[in-house]
């Protein structure tokens, strides 16, 4: 296809979009790019939106598939849902230069929905960090970045709680605090985002207040109270995990459930085995794709020795 003729073509935001065509954007020549460069702006806000979201969508679902060249340009689009979908596709990016673009928009971004998902985008360069993949300054930088975040008491709280979220891989002193200043605050959606970042932590010190989350009356926080047991693996969690398999609401059972592989053992194993059984196809799935990432990272799988079949 032409690609000066498919960039017209996108221009149409009366034709629906075809999601294989999108393809011709991957891994765009230098040539290519400046093209795209100037056919973008003129399009029509809803259908840059649309294509964003479209490709975010590829992306997810296929390694193969190169947007970067895009995502970074519409970093500095004029709508602030294009630069947000463009923060989302680059989620597998770990480039230094698009760690100081997220702290770039983090810190100055005029909207709070772009500076969410820088904060949340930071996260894994925590995480690089914590692992030591990543150099000890610039993991600074980020913390130092999320920390002004949190402290900010005229920032959005879509935007601190995200920062939380993100900061909560770091093992460094203090963070155990910011979550803990979470969970107690005044607003649900940060305790939610307190819950989700005692999983992310990896710190048994939670395992008690999980349990007790488990519990909790509303089903957001039960939710993520099932993911971050999963998380932290607290095996004290199988029996209240068992039982929200049969939750009213679905996202919860997937989330017992996945926890439950997570956890391991006897217990969990038998309790998915038994979910395999089940009449309903959704927990009976769930449980039989628990069940085989669980045997698949206990190692029951037996691999032949060479020569071992013959003999």
């Amino acid at each position: 296809m032409n690609f000066k003729r498919f960039l017209e073509g996108l221009g149409a935001s009366a034709a629906p979009l075809s999601m294989s065509n999108l393809y011709i954007l991957s891994g765009m020549t230098k040539r290519e790019m400046e093209a795209f460069r100037g056919a973008w702006p003129r399009l029509p806000v809803e259908r840059r939106r649309t294509i964003l979201r479209a490709l975010v969508q590829i992306t997810e679902a296929s390694f193969e598939a190169d947007f970067n060249s895009i995502f970074r340009f519409c970093l500095k689009d004029e709508d602030e849902e294009a630069r947000a979908q463009a923060v989302e596709g680059l989620w597998e990016d770990e480039s230094v230069s698009i760690m100081r673009s997220l702290i770039g928009l983090l810190q100055g971004d005029s909207s709070f929905l772009v500076r969410a998902r820088a904060a949340a985008g930071l996260g894994r360069f925590v995480l690089l960090a914590e692992l030591d993949e990543l150099d000890g300054e610039l993991g600074m930088e980020v913390g130092e970045a999320l920390l002004r975040t949190i402290n900010n008491p005229q920032e959005a709280l879509e935007v601190r709680r995200r920062a939380v979220e993100a900061i909560s891989f770091s093992g460094e002193e203090g963070v155990r605090e910011i979550i803990e200043a979470a969970y107690q605050d005044q607003t649900q959606k940060m305790r939610v985002s307190a819950v989700f970042a005692m999983g992310r932590s990896v710190d048994l010190y939670w395992g008690e207040t999980l349990l007790q989350e488990l519990k909790n009356p509303d089903p957001e926080m039960r939710h993520e109270a099932a993911r971050a047991c999963g998380e932290l693996e607290l095996k004290e969690a199988v029996p209240t995990l068992a039982r929200l398999i049969n939750d009213a609401d679905r996202e919860i059972q997937g989330a017992a459930i996945w926890a439950l592989g997570r956890i391991g053992g006897q217990g969990a194993r038998r309790v998915l085995r038994a979910c395999c059984e089940s009449d309903d196809e959704i927990v009976a799935e769930a449980a039989e794709e628990a069940l085989s990432e669980l045997e698949f990272a206990e190692g029951i799988f037996e691999i032949p020795i060479y020569g071992e079949e013959e003999e």
